[in-house]
C-alpha cells in the first residue's frame, strides 16, 4: 500500500508540472497539419458597395526563410505606408519573407521589423522601399453580430471573400479577442477580418479552446498599440539569433515577485534554454505574470502568458510563447533543491518531451531516504550517482523528475522566498488564493 500511495504522489507532482501550454493551439515541428479546404458555401462573390478587389492590394500571402530555407506561410495586411502587420510565429527564425499582394501585383522582400508582441503574437514589418496603401482599421465598441469577411488571393478575375459574422469580445489565454464565425486556416492566419464597410475589425487568428479549434480576429487597436510602442526597425535576423557571447557574461538574473527577490543563474552548459530565457526576460515577457502553481515540499512554476490579466476563478498555465523547446538533459545536472526546471506535456501528448517554451519551476523539494530513490531508480529506469543520492539525502530536491525534464538554471540567493511561497494556502489546482506576482526580471552583468 505505502508502494502504491508513494507511486500515487509521483504521479501527482508530474500532472502538476507539466505545462498544458501547448493545448492553445501552437504548432509543433514535428506534427503536421493537414489542411482542409474550406467550405464552399463559406465562399462568397464580391459584396457590392466595398470593393475587395481594391483593398486586396494591400494584404498578402506571406512565406518566410531563414536564408534560403523555407518555413512558414501565412499572411499580413499594410497598416501605414510603410509597415505591414503579420502574425509573429512566421518570423521566430526568420531572416526574410517574400510577400505577395492578393490582387496579383508584384511581390517583394522584407528583412526588418519594428515591433513586436510575442504574447499577443503580432508584428510589425518594414516594407522597405514598397509604397502601401494602408488599411482602414475599425475603432468602434459594438461589434457583437457584424458580419464580417475574409478575402483570399485573385483567382482569374474574382477576388474570392468568406463571410461570417462577430460573435462576442472574449478573454482568450489572458487576451482580449473578438470570436468570430470565419474558418480561418493555418495559411490564412494574420489575414486581416473586413467588416461591411471596408475596414479591419482585426487580424484572423486560430486558436485552440478547450481542445476545440475556435476563430478570433485579434482587435485592430491591438496593432496599433504594438506599432505605437515601436521605437526603431531592426533586422528579422535579430528576433531568433540573441547573443551568445554576452549571455555566456551575465552574472546574476533577479527574480523580483511579490514576496521578495530571489537570484539564479542559468547554466551555459544548456545555451538553447538559457538564451531563450533572457530573450524572453529582456522583451518584458515575464513581467507582472503569477506565480500559478504552488506545492508544498516540491516547488513553484510561472511563466505561463494567460496570468498576466488572469481573474481568480480563471484555468491558467496553457498560454506559452507560440514554440516548444528541444529536451536537453545533462548528465551530472539534476533536480536538486534550488534547481530550475522547464515543464512540459507528458509523454503520452508528447514523446520527444519538448518543453514549454516560456514557463519554468523553482525546486524547494524535501529530503529523501535510500529506499525512496531505490523505488524511484526501478520505477522510472534511472541510476542516481552518489553525489545525487548524498544530495537528495542531506539537502533534498525532487529525483523522480531526473531524466524526463531539462534542468537549466538554479537559485543563487533567496530561496527562502520560494520556501515562503510553498507555505501559501491555495486551490485545488495549486494556484494560490492570494495572487503572488512574478512583478519583473533583471540582469546582472
Amino acid at each position: 500500500m505505502v508502494r502504491i500511495l508513494k507511486g500515487f504522489v509521483w504521479l501527482l507532482f508530474l500532472f502538476v508540472f507539466t505545462s498544458c501550454a501547448n493545448r492553445d493551439g501552437k504548432a509543433e515541428p514535428e506534427k503536421e497539419e493537414t489542411i482542409q479546404k474550406e467550405p464552399a458555401s463559406n465562399e462568397q462573390p464580391e459584396k457590392k458597395g466595398v470593393s475587395f478587389s481594391a483593398l486586396s492590394k494591400s494584404v498578402y500571402s506571406i512565406q518566410t526563410y531563414d536564408g534560403e530555407r523555407i518555413l512558414e506561410k501565412g499572411q499580413g495586411f499594410a497598416i501605414t505606408s510603410d509597415k505591414i502587420a503579420a502574425p509573429f510565429h512566421l518570423f521566430r527564425e526568420a531572416t526574410r519573407a517574400v510577400l505577395i499582394p492578393h490582387d496579383g501585383s508584384r511581390s517583394f522582400e522584407v528583412t526588418r521589423y519594428y515591433n513586436y508582441d510575442r504574447t499577443g503574437n503580432v508584428i510589425v514589418l518594414m516594407a522597405g522601399k514598397a509604397e502601401l496603401e494602408p488599411l482602414t482599421l475599425f475603432g468602434g465598441k459594438k461589434i457583437q453580430g457584424i458580419k464580417t469577411s475574409v478575402i483570399a488571393p485573385k483567382r482569374g478575375n474574382t477576388i474570392p471573400v468568406h463571410t461570417g459574422k462577430c460573435l462576442q469580445e472574449k478573454m482568450v489565454q489572458g487576451r482580449e479577442l473578438f470570436s468570430i464565425t470565419n474558418h480561418i486556416l493555418k495559411s490564412t492566419e494574420g489575414a486581416p477580418v473586413f467588416v461591411s464597410n471596408g475596414t479591419v475589425l482585426g487580424m484572423a487568428a486560430s486558436l485552440e479552446v478547450m481542445y476545440q479549434k475556435e476563430y478570433f480576429a485579434v482587435p485592430a487597436l491591438f496593432l496599433l498599440d504594438v506599432l505605437k510602442k515601436g521605437k526603431s526597425d531592426k533586422p528579422l535576423s535579430a528576433i531568433g539569433n540573441p547573443d551568445a557571447q554576452r549571455n555566456k557574461a551575465i552574472k546574476q538574473i533577479i527574480l523580483e515577485t511579490d514576496k521578495g527577490n530571489i537570484a539564479i543563474k542559468l547554466y551555459n552548459e544548456i545555451p538553447t534554454y538559457r538564451d531563450n530565457f533572457i530573450q524572453l526576460a529582456e522583451e518584458g515577457y515575464f513581467d507582472s505574470l503569477l506565480i500559478h502553481r504552488v506545492i508544498r515540499d516540491f516547488g513553484i512554476q510561472t511563466g505561463a502568458a494567460d496570468t498576466r490579466y488572469a481573474q481568480s476563478d480563471d484555468i491558467v498555465g496553457w498560454k506559452g510563447p507560440g514554440y516548444t523547446l528541444p529536451a536537453h538533459i545533462v548528465k551530472g545536472i539534476y533536480h536538486k533543491r534550488g534547481a530550475i526546471g522547464s515543464p512540459r506535456k507528458p509523454d503520452t501528448k508528447n514523446r520527444k518531451r519538448r518543453s514549454d517554451g516560456s514557463q519554468f519551476y523553482i525546486v524547494t523539494g524535501r529530503l529523501y531516504h535510500d529506499e525512496e530513490l531505490d523505488e524511484i531508480e526501478g520505477e522510472n529506469g534511472i541510476t542516481f550517482s552518489e553525489e545525487q543520492r548524498n544530495t537528495y539525502k542531506t539537502i533534498g530536491g525532487a529525483p523522480h523528475l531526473d531524466g524526463s525534464y531539462t534542468v537549466f538554471g538554479e537559485v543563487v540567493s533567496g530561496l527562502e522566498i520560494a520556501d515562503e511561497i510553498t507555505m501559501l494556502p491555495t486551490k485545488n489546482d495549486f494556484r494560490p488564493l492570494k495572487d503572488i506576482r512574478l512583478k519583473k526580471i533583471r540582469i546582472v552583468f
